[in-house]
């Protein structure tokens, strides 16, 4: 039977490869430590989880919520955006509660995208961000992910070859998966081309809050006159431990935020009340929950980086978000990474995602996610160095896909 055309516009799902073989494993006995899916195993601080069972006790909080958010979650995220970036933001007009950052980037797709509009979208990045748009009929054209000034030419050159002439430029920094971090000085030269080009900007900052250095990273809409083109999404999947609560933000352009406001208003009743009274309970906090998970992931990140090496597979370290991007051992970087992936699985009882599934850019990468404790971690290191040392005995009916075509 002829696939439906949206559904045929999308890519084949390379993760659904590895995650197949990640459950086979699983149900042969085998103990995979799962570094593949940025699916965070911290649990979600208890005062969160007591405010949501006060309010839940509550039968008016049962009925139907509202679908840009409640004026108190909308106000908090206000606040936060003013002590964090010292950005001010009109609550009513400038803020909407999305179902975590993927669907908002999603339905804002819906909103402001017509059939054969051209978006500017980094490769290797976080699929939503072009599929989203591939779903409403949009033409992705890729860029570079550097932000540093390499970035710019290509745009320059989408703009001048591109018909039409491009609608929006998507950037994600800190970036999923490559961990890069933009200074305020880049996104100053991002908003003087988007203006000079009259291109929408779309920024991804789920990672604001998971970062390692001592500088934070800032938020595009910083920028004097940002507010102008853009929409900033953030999440509190990472940055409170609530990956499952599907609680995010879009804040920003008046325009665009009423466009998503709109769509989103035919296709939810927003986030369960008792979920939105729990996150606004989560963003007038102190701040001691966002500190205790930066510095779990610190840990991880750093056992990660040491242990791996060890074992011969070099890490570089990241500056920001919840994943490594390591290139892949030499010896085994003509597999491509879906084949590297599950290698791993089935070799060493490891999954990691295929830097393929971010970008055909990406096929000489994998993401490695902080997401086991530092026992397992370093277990995972002791099962790489095994497999290495081994590997010329074990991979001799080991072929590439790539050979075949």
């Amino acid at each position: 039977m002829e696939e439906f055309h949206k559904v045929r516009r999308l890519p084949p799902y390379v993760f659904e490869q590895v995650n197949r073989l990640k459950a086979s494993a699983r149900a042969g006995g085998a103990d995979i430590i799962d570094l593949g899916m940025g699916n965070p195993d911290l649990p979600t601080p208890k005062a969160i989880v007591d405010k949501l069972c006060e309010v839940v006790q509550d039968p008016r909080t049962h009925r139907y919520s509202s679908s840009k958010g409640i004026p108190g979650l909308r106000r908090a995220q206000a606040a936060y955006y003013a002590r964090r970036f010292g950005v001010k933001l009109n609550p009513e007009t400038q803020v909407v509660a999305t179902l975590g950052s993927k669907e908002g980037f999603a339905n804002m797709a819906q909103a402001i995208t017509a059939p054969g509009d051209v978006i500017l979208c980094p490769n290797p990045t976080y699929p939503i961000h072009a599929f989203g748009f591939l779903m409403t009929g949009g033409v992705i054209r890729s860029i570079s992910v550097e932000p540093d000034e390499s970035f710019f030419p290509p745009l320059e050159r989408a703009v001048r070859h591109s018909i039409p002439k491009p609608l929006a430029l998507i950037i994600n920094y800190p970036s999923n998966p490559t961990a890069h971090v933009a200074s305020l000085d880049f996104y100053k030269d991002v908003i003087a081309f988007a203006k000079k080009h009259d291109i929408i900007v779309l920024s991804d900052l789920a990672y604001a809050e998971i970062y390692f250095d001592q500088e934070p990273p800032p938020s595009v809409l910083q920028v004097p006159g940002a507010m102008d083109v853009t929409v900033e999404f953030t999440s509190m999947s990472k940055t409170f431990s609530m990956p499952g609560w599907r609680m995010g933000f879009a804040v920003g352009n008046e325009r665009l935020i009423a466009a998503l406001t709109r769509v989103k208003s035919y296709l939810d009743y927003g986030a369960f009340t008792p979920i939105q009274v729990a996150a606004t309970h989560a963003l007038n906090g102190d701040g001691s929950d966002i500190a205790e998970v930066r510095a779990v992931y610190k840990r991880r990140r750093d056992v990660m980086v040491e242990s791996f090496g060890k074992a011969g597979f070099d890490v570089p370290p990241p500056a920001a978000t919840m994943f490594a991007w390591a290139k892949i051992p030499e010896k085994f970087r003509h597999l491509g990474s879906l084949e590297f992936s599950k290698l791993l699985v089935e070799k060493a009882d490891i999954a990691v995602a295929p830097g393929v599934g971010f970008g055909e850019l990406g096929d000489e990468y994998v993401r490695i996610a902080l997401v086991e404790n530092e026992h397992r971690i370093r277990q995972a290191a002791r099962s790489l160095k095994k497999f290495f040392a081994t590997a010329d005995q074990t991979m001799h009916n080991v072929v590439s896909l790539n050979a075949h075509r």
